[in-house]
């Protein structure tokens, strides 16, 4: 894949205590493109989005935004990068005590001050994006696990930025569900044009929705490709990996994931 790279991470290193849990991580996102970061719990996936977006600082390395180390930059030009990203927490992250419309709304509150008709119609025309039109006034209390991972991604895309980050985004979904969110993610790529960085121990859900993966075992990265390389490699730890992937699924979504 073609085009300017926008995040360009190198040589990253992070430890909590004695827990190495990043050992070198060096890896780019290329602008239009949906990375998958595969890897199964525990291996680094989510701590390095973390520090994609600067709220863990390494203990080595360098993140690269547009050219500038994030972790160089003041706290007003960090905030001014964030404005370029949208996250998809893992658990939704929704506040209880607002409502839909207010939980899509508020980064437009927040960065830009909107308010009224405009704010309205921002919050009715995302809620549409992801299929959840007229929910507005529901409390995420009266809304599913999937409506919740819907309201999360039109609250990450509420202002249109120009990566949005997913961490885990079917955890927790039944099958059914989770495939949905994958189709809404691959959807909404295609509507924005978005670049994404999508974190997931789902093998199924990497193949549908990457453009390359990036496979993390023991915080390394052992291997970067396309999903059709991803698997043809005869790399050990990604054919491991690969056969953990198909025990899991059934022989239908084997052959949907291109698993066969």
């Amino acid at each position: 894949m073609s085009g300017r790279t926008l995040i360009d991470v190198r040589d990253l290193w992070k430890s909590f205590g004695d827990n190495q849990v990043l050992k070198g991580i060096s890896l780019e996102l290329i602008e239009g493109e949906t990375l998958v970061v595969l890897g199964p719990s525990g291996c680094g996936k989510s701590v390095l989005l973390k520090h994609i977006i600067g709220l863990l600082v390494p203990d080595r390395g360098e993140v690269l935004f547009c050219g500038r180390n994030i972790f160089d930059m003041s706290v007003k030009e960090l905030g001014e990068a964030r404005q370029h990203f949208g996250m998809v927490f893992q658990g939704a992250a929704l506040f209880d005590s607002m409502t839909v419309g207010e939980n899509i709304g508020l980064p437009a509150v927040e960065r830009k001050g909107m308010r009224g008709q405009e704010l309205e119609t921002l919050i009715e025309d995302k809620l549409r994006l992801v299929g959840l039109e007229g929910l507005s006034g529901l409390r995420p209390s009266e809304i599913s696990g999937g409506m919740k991972k819907r309201v999360a991604l039109a609250r990450a895309i509420a202002l249109n930025p120009d990566i949005i980050l997913y961490d885990e985004p079917t955890t927790g979904l039944d099958p059914i569900m989770a495939e949905q969110i994958n189709e809404l993610i691959r959807d909404t790529q295609n509507k924005l044009s978005a670049t994404s960085i999508v974190v997931t121990h789902d093998l199924h859900s990497a193949c549908f929705i990457g453009d390359r993966v990036a496979l993390v075992e023991s915080g390394r990265i052992e291997f970067v490709g396309s999903t059709d390389e991803l698997m043809d490699t005869e790399d050990k730890a990604v054919r491991n990996f690969i056969a953990r992937g198909r025990a899991n699924l059934g022989p239908r979504e084997s052959d949907r994931a291109g698993l066969h």
